[in-house]
């Protein structure tokens, strides 16, 4: 990946995630923003964007970060909001097993209280060991942790599926969680 995409990605994230407001772009209740208006702000904020880089962007982002409407003319984040949207998806019946990567340094707190949306509005988990172990790679010396979403779901918790093939739900708890042997 160029310098130039991890860039712009890196930026996308942050505006359509985390703090549209850092260049005063508006989310609508299901997180699409204009991609005209996308364009526009973040030139004026000093973020270089044109929509053939963005459309690049998109297209190129191995984990489908982003989402584009049918018509080419809004843009959203798949999934790792903090910021309040309603990404409108359906509630989904997940497979029996998922799994979810973290860094060994949370992995007390984790079986002492489960897993927890933190700052962003839903636990992400993977369907499989390699993703699971390339997110906890991103915040230390990973650990996987099995999920036992089936058993989750005939409990009453809602799991949902993003475009991007990533599960979401609001938590997981303890009972429901043990770790992968390594």
């Amino acid at each position: 990946m160029s310098d130039e995409i991890l860039r712009v990605s890196k930026f996308l994230s942050l505006v359509l995630r985390h703090k549209p407001e850092l260049i005063g772009l508006t989310l609508d209740q299901n997180g699409w923003a204009g991609v005209e208006d996308l364009i526009r702000l973040a030139n004026q904020h000093g973020t270089r964007l044109t929509r053939p880089l963005l459309m690049q962007v998109v297209a190129d982002n191995e984990k489908k970060r982003f989402a584009l409407s049918d018509n080419g003319e809004r843009i959203r984040a798949s999934q790792g909001h903090s910021v309040d949207v309603d990404l409108g998806l359906p509630s989904a019946r997940p497979p029996e097993i998922l799994y979810h990567g973290t860094a060994s340094r949370s992995l007390e707190s984790i079986l002492a209280g489960g897993l927890n949306s933190a700052n962003r509005q839903h636990v992400h988990l993977s369907t499989d060991v390699a993703t699971a172990i390339r997110v906890g790679q991103r915040h230390g010396i990973p650990v996987v942790l099995v999920i036992r979403s089936g058993e989750m779901a005939a409990a009453g918790h809602t799991f949902f599926l993003s475009a991007n093939g990533v599960w979401l739900t609001e938590r997981v708890p303890m009972e429901f969680i043990s770790v992968a042997a390594r």
